[in-house]
């Protein structure tokens, strides 16, 4: 098969192994960090559109919605076609697909509709569903199989990098602009409304110019990966399906599912929660600045759990993050000021290897099939369109402090998935058996 694996396979036989393209690990990096910081964009637009377009909070939650409902529609096709025309060509593709989305705000700008965002943020995050396919397995195979957890987390510190900078250039090139209408009639108004979407257009439309780079970057490169002939493995083609019997990547899936449910639910709500009067008080640039520290704290936390996870199992060390996430998250809920505040800023650091983690132990041991099995795991991330909706109804029926119940409960199922690994690492018997 063409998509990279890692699987315990030998070096000379690997498709990125530790022989031949460790090289491309600081090439892979970068696009870590380009996709991180055109992800958390999301958040940034999310409180602009409401305010826009005069939503809900359920209806500015639509944002995530689409924006991980391509997770779901895209991933199993996406792993299908990492597997035939191999890992590089995959993320040239999905690089050109997600710059395509890009573009697609400046259209959605120039016409003013809240769906057209909606339908350019799906484009978009096709194109991150397939870069998450084939990167995420061809970073773990790229050294020692038993490093894969620490070398993701370390992909992921640069990707937290970019969603670290990414609230602050958009706070200042999107929340800090607003458009006061010149008047009151219907004209002045629409006036208004429609430099309010300018705005919005111009980040994405640097973006794109920066992921077309990359994609050509990808392009030049993928001569040099040592890749295996597309096709080579019977059984390899279809969606990989049966899969799902395994129970370790079943569990796991459905921790990606939660866990990416509860860090966009909580990102996507941040700065509004933060304006409370009884957090708070922010302004919408203030609250979108201090945004950065969520996700900084990520940023912290990955790059000292990359060394961490040289040493520690990775199953108890993914349990007592998410412990952690789950106690600050209730801990903001039930206090105010800021120590609220803060508590739920906090939850970034005890994010930082949840992600990475839960996705290498799921994918662990499946060989050749790996680009399948990421796949399946990928179309968990559809947790990101799910769990924003719910907490957002949760909050519009009953507070924000009410609604973080929803993530604090998905990151105590996330420290389940965590113990029985852990159980299962030490020989014990476990719900999550090894394949």
């Amino acid at each position: 098969m063409a998509g990279m694996v890692a699987g315990p396979r030998a070096p000379a036989d690997s498709k990125a192994g530790t022989g031949g393209n460790g090289w491309l690990l600081p090439f892979m990096l970068a696009l870590f960090f380009a996709w991180g910081l055109a992800t958390v964009l999301v958040d940034i637009v999310t409180p602009k559109l409401k305010s826009l377009f005069t939503l809900s909070y359920t209806e500015a939650t639509l944002t995530q919605f689409c924006f991980f409902a391509a997770y779901a529609l895209i991933s199993l096709p996406a792993g299908a076609m990492v597997t035939r025309i191999g890992s590089m060509r995959g993320l040239v593709v999905g690089l050109v697909v997600m710059a395509a989305g890009c573009l697609l705000f400046a259209p959605a700008a120039r016409i003013g509709l809240f769906p057209m965002f909606l339908l350019a943020l799906f484009v978009m995050a096709s194109g991150i569903a397939v870069l998450q396919v084939a990167a995420n397995p061809l970073v773990a195979g790229l050294g020692d199989p038993a490093q894969a957890s620490s070398r993701l987390t370390l992909a992921q510190t640069f990707n937290a990098l970019g969603t670290t900078v990414g609230p602050v250039i958009g706070a200042w090139a999107i929340l800090s602009h607003t458009v006061t209408p010149s008047g009151t009639d219907a004209a002045a108004l629409a006036a208004a409304r429609q430099a309010e979407a300018d705005v919005v257009r111009t980040p994405f439309l640097v973006i794109a110019a920066g992921l077309v780079a990359l994609a050509v970057l990808f392009w030049i490169l993928r001569r040099r990966v040592r890749e295996e002939d597309a096709g080579e493995s019977a059984g390899s083609g279809g969606l990989g399906l049966d899969l799902l019997r395994r129970p370790r990547l079943a569990f796991g899936a459905l921790a990606i599912f939660l866990y990416v449910g509860a860090e966009v639910a909580i990102g996507t709500l941040m700065v509004s929660y933060l304006e409370q009067p009884r957090v708070l008080g922010a302004s919408p640039e203030t609250a979108g600045h201090l945004l950065s520290f969520y996700w900084g704290g990520a940023l912290a936390g990955r790059i000292v759990g990359s060394f961490v996870l040289r040493a520690v199992r990775p199953g108890a060390a993914l349990c007592a993050v998410a412990l952690a996430a789950a106690g600050l998250t209730a801990l903001s809920a039930t206090s105010s000021g800021m120590l609220a505040g803060w508590a739920l800023i906090a939850v970034g650091l005890a994010n930082a290897i949840q992600f990475p983690t839960i996705f290498a132990l799921a994918i662990e041991g499946l060989g050749e099939r790996t680009a399948q099995g990421a796949g399946i795991v990928c179309v968990a991330i559809v947790g990101g369109a799910i769990v924003p909706v719910l907490t957002g109804a949760l909050a519009d029926g009953y507070g924000l402090a009410i609604a973080l119940g929803a993530p604090a409960l998905c990151y105590l199922c996330i420290a389940a998935f965590a113990l029985a690994h852990a159980r299962d690492a030490l020989g014990r018997p476990s719900a999550v058996a090894a394949e």
